[in-house]
């Protein structure tokens, strides 16, 4: 029998219980989007007005969400949240958080947009740097091209990152790949050697790569290079509103890539603290 339930009675009957340590003892491209209606965004635009915009439709409720995983038990396991009506109002037990609302918030907020469309094994994701390669040195001050080969990532799809953070689920295109983009980001290290954890506040470039990859290759300018020292280059692999990839397995090989590089010459010897503060690009 289909049933619906709406919101404004689905306030009282919100169900969030067995929560692990936290409450049991601790707790674009926008001409690309059209893809996205071949994983199913046009469902969920259509229902975006009326009556149907504040109701949860029975078809979707994940029902096993109602169990908490301790009927399988392995050591060190957590019990997990459980919900009745797929968490639609999780945030109204979050305190006094904001919504994040489409915001970066600084100072943490509570998202209720629902992870979305996840991609079969097959359109994992995965990249690997061409340029730096691990282990090598470009000259310092001196401008480079970040090169990363990337698959199964529909790239070169972002929306506006001030207005629509995190703001709409996970989408597939119609070659069931993830559409999205990806960031690449260099942080400062004492040495390629370094074991102490980095500051993810401070980096020395950080750029989105705004443009869909070209013979399976995405790029990225570093206009004014970097001073003389030891860098890490990762990727942030995303989808269109800048989530993290989300993938259907827990066991999988890393979704980014990491290398390991060195600047020299141009008479620059030390990091100086000043290139944390300079080519910040956000998109």
């Amino acid at each position: 029998m289909r049933f619906s339930i709406v919101l404004s009675l689905a306030l009282a009957a919100v169900s969030v219980s067995a929560a692990p340590r936290g409450q049991q003892g601790q707790q674009g491209k926008q001409g690309q989007q059209g893809n996205a209606a071949q994983g199913g965004q046009g469902a969920a635009n259509n229902a975006g007005s009326g009556a149907a915009a504040t109701a949860l439709d029975s078809r979707v409720i994940a029902t096993g969400f109602l169990n908490n995983g301790q009927d399988v038990q392995e050591a060190g396991q957590v019990a997990s949240l459980t919900s009745n009506n797929n968490f639609i109002n999780y945030c109204l037990t979050q305190g006094s958080l904001p919504i994040t609302n489409g915001l970066q918030v600084t100072t943490g907020s509570c998202n209720p947009a629902p992870i979305g469309t996840i991609p079969s094994v097959q359109n994992m994701p995965s990249a690997k740097f061409a340029n730096p390669a691990n282990g090598g040195t470009v000259a310092a001050n001196t401008e480079f091209t970040i090169t990363m080969n990337i698959n199964n990532l529909d790239t070169g799809n972002f929306v506006n990152a001030n207005e629509n953070y995190f703001a709409a689920p996970q989408q597939l295109n119609g070659q069931g790949q993830i559409i999205g983009h990806t960031h690449v980001v260099i942080e400062a290290l004492s040495d390629v050697g370094q074991t102490t954890v980095t500051n993810p506040q401070q980096f020395a470039f950080f750029k989105g790569v705004n443009t869909a990859a070209v013979n399976g290759a995405v790029t990225a300018d570093v206009t004014s290079g970097v001073p003389a020292g030891a860098y890490r280059l990762c990727s942030i692999n995303s989808s269109s509103n800048h989530q993290p990839v989300i993938v259907p397995i827990a066991q999988h090989g890393s979704l980014d890539d990491c290398v390991y590089f060195t600047a020299s010459g141009d008479g620059a010897t030390a990091v100086s603290t000043s290139i944390l503060q300079c080519h910040k690009t956000y998109s």
